[in-house]
This record gives structure tokens, C-alpha cells and sequence, in this order.
């Protein structure tokens, strides 16, 4: 029996779904489209506000949830579940404060494609002026698609292939981010047969520790990126050497979901430290690329604060002739999306199960990471709370959504799983044969889908029975 509905509003600052029009202004050759805008511009946790990470754009209706000025039972009703749900004001509103902190300083943002690929994202992104780090040929391609620049991009990652190489040089990007010496002796041949010239940054392990999960741990030196600190220096002087080859700056990532600031001090003083040692040797770079890896709030994480974070930048390179580039992924998208999923079966008992439609081929990183991601009903009902796990169908003890969680659940109930979006469709799979999920970005009032749900004749399109 499904028991009536409540209209009380759920937990959190969460607002009314009323919107307010507002202009916006692209960049380019891009027409950007009236919307709505949101002061409060981020889906995710927002019981404890603490800076823009900490707002929602999470907003109550009648006792709905909704993304913008969109329901999410609306949602559901037109695009079926599973289902991610991005919110456009909240990309737009990360993009510019993250941006914007930097204000004062000659840099370059570049989005971090890895975390959401999605076209429309890197749409909204490349209307805003961004540049873009991509880490594959795949990842080029999409940029290219959404409109991005060839000039903004650098093209990170420890194996490129030849072919990435070559379509990179053709394309004019901005610069390589080289992580051996073995790929500068590719670059450097390959430019020659094009009758070009690689622009190069060297990507430096500083052997700092991030304090973040190990998984996602990139700066210490046993990790595989980047090229040792102590190597550094004479691989700078090689690379300078060479006929094919323009140096270009010097590239450091230490780790993603990074929540503490002085990792971020101890990794710039090390890489200036070796930007003056090159100076002294007559290497003198144009660009330090600062990565990213900036975290977001998921549970009771304390972000860094932006402004403190361009403070001490501003403090340490100010004056300097190097402009800055920084890579944002996770900061950006993070709290712009969620994923919707509804409940398929309850299963009380000493260990209570909530069998939801989603599952770890969704959303790997409880699974992978023992993430956290806050799970809100949809619509709350008069049933008497109990605690959840919030599992999927795959066939995998680890296809757990949640732990332990108190929730007042009916069958058919809607959830919406917050902080869903970065590093959660990208990572989805095909295991178990489920097709993956649709995505949704809404933009005021309006849900446009932005990518379809596979159907399952594509799942085995690309393969054949033996002859």
C-alpha cells in the first residue's frame, strides 16, 4: 500500500522552485540562450553552508524536489530512471567563482574533462571562455564537438599515443603536458615529420602528500605521473635542445579531492624553486600549469576556500612574468548534478535493503572509493524511518549506493543522490549488460536531454556471432 505523501519541506536550506530570468553572454561564435539564475547555484549537501559547494540549487516544491525551476518527479515522468540531472546555473555559477578568483592574475582555466564529458557541459564551459585539460583522443574530440578552442587546450596524461600526439600537433594546441622522456623524444620526432614544433610543459612530481584518498593520490614520488623532481631540471635542458621542441611552462597535479591548503603551498614553493633554477640556465617559461584537484563538499569535508587559495597564489607568484593555468574538474561539476533513481524493492529486516534502479555500473565511487554521497527522498511520506542500505541490482556485494541511512521509504519512491556530478557517468560501465543511463541538464524551466538512454541492442551492436 502506498502511503500519502507530505509537504513538509526537507531537511536543509532548500529553497522554492521560483526563478528569476536573467541574460547571459557567451563567448566565441556561441549564442548562449536566456535562462534562469540562481543565487544559491550548486546541488549538493547544504545543511552547513560553507562557501559555494555548501549552496544547493536543490529546490522544494509542494514537498517535491526539484533541480532549477524542474521537478524531478517531471523528470522521471519523461526520461525515466536512472537518470542524471545537471543543473546549468550551477556549472555557469562554479565556473565563474572559480574564475573569478583568480581575477587579478593572468591565467588560463582549463576544465578538467575527465571529471564530466558530457557535450552539454563542455558546451556551457566553452561559451564561459574556458580552456580545457583533456587526457585522450576521445576526450579532444568532445571538446572539439562542444565548441571549445584548440588554442586552450593542454593535453594531459602518462600514455599518450602517437596518434594523440600527432592529431594534438595538428590541431595547434596549446601545449603537451610531457610526462617522460620517452614521450618528448616521440613528440620531438613526430613534430618534425609534420614540419612543426611541439609546444612542451614538463609534468613535475613534487613528491607532496595531498592528504586525500590514495586511489587519487597523483604528486607523491612513487606514484606513476609525472616526471621525478630530481630529473627534472635535466630533461628541461634536453628538451630546450631539441630542433622540434618549444618549451612552454611546467605542469604539476597532485591529487583530486583535496580539502587542505598547505599541499597546495608546499607543491607551488617546490615547483618555483625549479622555475628559478631553469631561469638561472637560461630556460625561461611562459605558463606554471597549478593542476587541479580542489575538492568538494560530499559529507562534513571542509573545501578549500577559494579566496584563501588565490590569496596565497597571488602572495607567490605576484609580480612574476609566468601567467598561471589551473585545471579544475571535480570543483566545477561536482555539486552540479544528480543522480536520480527510484526504489524497485524493500527488503526489511535486521539489515535493511533498498533495492534501487541505479547500481554501481552508475555510480562506481561508493563501490571504489567508500565515497559518501547524500540521498534524499524525492517526495517525503508518513512511513516511520529506518536505516537503509541503499543497494542497486548488479550482482556484487559492493554495489552499495549507501550505508547505513535513515530514510521514511515506500516502493516507488523517487531518490535523489546528490554529488553526482563528477566522476559518476563517466566511470559508469555495461556490467551486468544494463544500459547506461540518460542525462538531463535543466536550464530554468526547461529539462533538455542531453544524453539518450542506451538501449539494449546497443549494448551488443559492435559485436558478432562466429561465422
Amino acid at each position: 500500500m502506498r502511503h500519502q505523501r507530505t509537504t513538509e519541506a526537507t531537511s536543509g536550506p532548500i529553497r522554492a522552485c521560483a526563478h528569476r530570468p536573467a541574460s547571459r553572454r557567451g563567448s566565441g561564435n556561441h549564442v548562449a540562450p536566456q535562462a534562469a539564475r540562481y543565487d544559491d547555484a550548486t546541488i549538493g549537501h547544504s545543511e552547513r553552508r560553507q562557501g559555494p559547494e555548501a549552496v544547493s540549487a536543490l529546490f522544494d516544491r509542494d514537498g517535491t524536489l526539484c533541480v532549477e525551476g524542474v521537478s524531478l518527479t517531471d523528470v522521471a515522468a519523461r526520461h525515466g530512471t536512472p537518470c542524471f540531472v545537471y543543473s546549468r546555473a550551477a556549472l555557469e555559477a562554479a565556473y565563474r567563482e572559480f574564475d573569478g578568483a583568480f581575477a587579478g592574475t593572468p591565467h588560463l582555466t582549463c576544465y578538467a574533462v575527465k571529471a564530466n564529458s558530457n557535450l552539454a557541459v563542455l558546451d556551457v564551459f566553452a561559451r564561459l571562455g574556458s580552456g580545457f585539460d583533456v587526457v585522450s583522443g576521445g576526450e579532444l574530440a568532445r571538446v572539439l564537438a562542444a565548441g571549445g578552442d584548440p588554442r586552450k587546450i593542454v593535453f594531459s596524461g602518462v600514455g599518450k599515443s602517437e596518434a594523440e600526439l600527432r592529431q594534438g600537433l595538428e590541431l595547434g594546441i596549446h601545449c603537451f603536458n610531457v610526462e617522460s622522456s620517452s614521450e618528448l623524444a616521440r613528440l620531438d620526432r613526430i613534430a618534425g615529420t609534420l614540419g612543426t614544433r611541439a609546444p612542451v610543459s614538463l609534468r613535475v612530481n613534487p613528491d607532496v602528500d595531498p592528504r586525500t584518498h590514495p586511489y587519487i593520490s597523483t604528486g607523491l614520488k612513487e606514484s606513476k605521473f609525472g616526471i621525478a623532481f630530481a630529473e627534472a631540471l635535466p630533461l628541461y635542458r634536453r628538451a630546450a635542445g631539441l630542433a622540434n621542441v618549444v618549451v612552454r611552462g611546467i605542469d604539476i597535479h597532485i591529487g583530486s579531492q583535496i580539502t587542505a591548503l598547505e599541499p597546495y603551498r608546499e607543491a607551488a614553493m617546490k615547483v618555483l624553486e625549479l622555475v628559478d633554477a631553469l631561469a638561472s640556465a637560461g630556460i625561461h617559461l611562459e605558463h606554471v600549469d597549478l593542476g587541479g584537484g580542489i575538492g568538494i563538499r560530499y559529507r562534513d569535508e571542509t573545501p578549500v576556500d577559494l579566496a584563501s587559495y588565490a590569496a596565497m597564489i597571488a602572495k607567490l607568484f605576484g609580480g612574476r612574468r609566468e601567467s598561471l593555468l589551473f585545471e579544475p574538474g571535480r570543483r566545477l561539476t561536482g555539486n552540479a548534478g544528480i543522480l536520480l533513481t527510484r526504489v524497485a524493492y524493500l527488503k526489511p529486516g535486521e539489515r535493511s535493503f533498498a533495492v534501487v534502479d541505479a547500481a554501481m555500473n552508475d555510480l562506481l565511487r561508493p563501490a571504489l572509493y567508500d565515497a559518501w554521497h547524500d540521498v534524499r527522498p524525492v517526495r517525503r511520506c508518513n512511513e516511520r524511518p529506518r536505516i537503509w542500505q541503499i543497494v542497486g541490482p548488479v550482482c556484487e556485494s559492493a554495489d552499495f549506493l549507501a550505508r547505513d541511512r535513515e530514510l521514511a521509504l515506500v516502493e516507488g519512491d523517487l531518490l535523489a543522490i546528490l554529488s553526482a556530478g563528477a566522476y559518476a557517468m563517466v566511470m559508469s560501465s555495461n556490467y551486468n549488460s544494463r544500459p547506461r543511463a540518460a542525462e538531463v541538464l535543466v536550464e530554468g524551466t526547461t529539462m533538455h536531454l542531453v544524453g539518450r538512454r542506451e538501449s539494449v541492442g546497443e549494448l551488443f551492436a559492435r559485436e558478432s556471432r562466429l561465422p
